[in-house]
């Protein structure tokens, strides 16, 4: 460093008092450097301020390289780059990337997808911005907690948990002795699984299974739902009956169950 400063303010007290370096003051200084070199037996150890001296002079004016001698000009070169390297490493030290998210949002996230199991990340994103949280819908997603299993109930824990309030309906068909086909009506609770209705009829009709409905469940003490299937016996008459005592009517889907 010393070197370095003390080879600087001599550059500069002969620039001030003699001037311009004449051709014979370079030729001399270079063959100084030359005589010198060949005394020595090994490469002249440089400390980090020669080479920060030399990477700037080679800044400032490219073509000072020809006048270096102790070393050739791609190290000074290599020199220039890595400081260059140096320099913008230095500037980027706080990282790539957006900033952190604060613990206490990434706390407040968590804790409304722990409180709303049927929330998605667009629910908590819409929520977390009426509270002033103003964070990326992917940012909720990433902070949210994973759930095992399906989102929602799943259909053997909603018929257990609503149970009570359905009832199965159907028609199955009987040959007799006579060889003609009986039709047998059953209304089944699924709450206590006990059968509340039987019925039986050569003539099964819209009409005829409303009236066995009201014998099913009188005092108004319907099921929220029944259940039944497509079979075309279920008509106007029984949906009827079903809306008048406020019983919700829900088919089984087409073809089922397989």
């Amino acid at each position: 460093m010393l070197n370095v400063l003390r080879t600087l303010l001599r550059y500069l007290f002969c620039r001030l008092l003699c001037g311009p370096a004449t051709e014979t003051d370079l030729i001399a200084l270079r063959h100084q450097v030359l005589s010198l070199q060949r005394q020595l037996k090994m490469r002249p150890k440089l400390t980090p301020w020669d080479r920060l001296l030399f990477a700037e002079l080679y800044k400032v004016n490219p073509l000072s390289v020809r006048s270096i001698l102790i070393v050739k000009p791609d190290t000074v070169v290599r020199w220039h780059r890595a400081g260059f390297r140096l320099f913008w490493r230095m500037q980027s030290r706080q990282g790539p990337g957006r900033p952190k998210i604060p613990a206490e949002t990434r706390a407040l996230i968590r804790e409304m997808s722990k409180a709303n199991v049927l929330w998605r990340a667009p629910r908590v994103h819409g929520e977390s911005l009426k509270l002033g949280v103003d964070v990326s819908q992917s940012t909720v997603a990433k902070y949210m907690v994973e759930r095992v299993g399906p989102p929602s109930q799943a259909w053997t824990a909603f018929l257990k948990n609503h149970a009570d309030g359905i009832a199965a309906i159907d028609l199955s068909v009987v040959p007799t002795l006579g060889l003609k086909l009986l039709c047998g009506l059953v209304v089944l609770d699924h709450g206590r699984r006990r059968i509340l209705h039987v019925a039986a009829t050569h003539h099964p009709t819209s009409a005829w299974i409303a009236r066995q409905i009201v014998e099913a469940f009188p005092w108004e003490e319907g099921p929220e739902y029944t259940l039944r299937n497509r079979d075309a016996s279920y008509g106007s008459s029984y949906r009827r009956r079903l809306q008048g005592m406020r019983i919700r009517d829900r088919p089984v889907a087409p073809q089922s169950p397989w």
